[in-house]
């Protein structure tokens, strides 16, 4: 089951002492592209929760955010630093006297100073906060996971769709392309009498023109060709590997084969059939963007 590279997933875990939320969202990206936003003092798990999405993803813009809510009294420390309390009371009073301000200094507005105050977190067992942090965030990615499924099965049932509906542009070219010689050979035959007055016309020089003509305007490689990446496509979009790349590739061989088509035809209804095709394999491309 292939799965798209935009997704969303949200869990919370309940824990003696606290309350861990985890949100996951991504966008395309061509390659992997990680970012954790936790709470400072939890960075020392931000390298294990990396590690956590890169078993989930292979590519895309990911980023994971982490808030944790202490439930329990005493498990962060809440001090007061006086040498940077007193630093902003002596500069502050020196502002009124200075420049003859009210001096209306109010301790909500001395606490709104940077590093006033210090925040100190309680001894803690930060293999087992790790462990915490890193089941909530695995339940995250779950939920993440599924929506990614669900948008990719309606991505990759959107490009079953248009590849039949490109396999009948190229049986359209098959049996188009053989009628195209008949009618050259015809009107070859009709120009030659025309030209000569005479009724008597070499028909071994109208075979061999039209020959010539056949194996110029011949596309039955590119037809068998095309059929087979067609064939390709449908293996990889039932694939659990990503393959947004292979498909990336895979999608620049058809649109070679389909140029190729394009340059050979002089015929009306081919060149339009190429055109509709090219239309169709750029919403394909386009669609195979979103896919890891």
């Amino acid at each position: 089951m292939i799965r798209s590279m935009t997704g969303y997933g949200r869990a919370l875990g309940e824990f003696a002492d606290r309350q861990i939320t985890v949100e996951v969202r991504s966008v395309n990206n061509r390659y992997l592209d990680c970012g954790v936003k936790l709470p400072r003092l939890y960075a020392f798990a931000e390298d294990a929760i990396k590690q956590c999405v890169k078993q989930h993803v292979s590519r895309g813009k990911v980023d994971v955010f982490v808030s944790v809510n202490l439930t329990a009294s005493g498990a962060v420390r809440i001090g007061l630093n006086r040498s940077v309390l007193e630093g902003y009371l002596t500069a502050m009073r020196q502002i009124s006297s200075d420049y003859g301000v009210r001096d209306d200094i109010s301790v909500t507005a001395l606490s709104g100073f940077p590093d006033v105050f210090s925040v100190e977190k309680a001894e803690e067992d930060e293999d087992l906060l790790k462990t915490q942090l890193l089941s909530v965030v695995g339940e995250a990615l779950s939920a993440y996971d599924a929506m990614r499924a669900a948008e990719g099965e309606a991505i990759a049932k959107d490009l079953r769709r248009k590849a039949e509906g490109i396999a009948r542009m190229i049986s359209f070219v098959e049996t188009r392309s053989p009628e195209t010689v008949a009618e050259y050979r015809e009107k070859l035959y009709a120009r030659m009498q025309e030209v000569l007055s005479s009724a008597t016309v070499d028909e071994s020089r109208i075979l061999t023109e039209a020959a010539i003509y056949a194996d110029k305007v011949a596309v039955d490689e590119e037809t068998v060709r095309l059929r087979s990446h067609l064939a390709q496509l449908g293996t990889m979009l039932e694939s659990s590997e990503p393959i947004g790349r292979k498909l990336d590739f895979l999608m620049q061989e058809i649109n070679r084969e389909t140029n190729t088509i394009g340059s050979k035809c002089c015929d009306l209804e081919i060149a339009k059939t190429v055109v509709d095709l090219k239309a169709e394999l750029e919403k394909i491309r386009e669609q195979i963007q979103n896919i890891e």
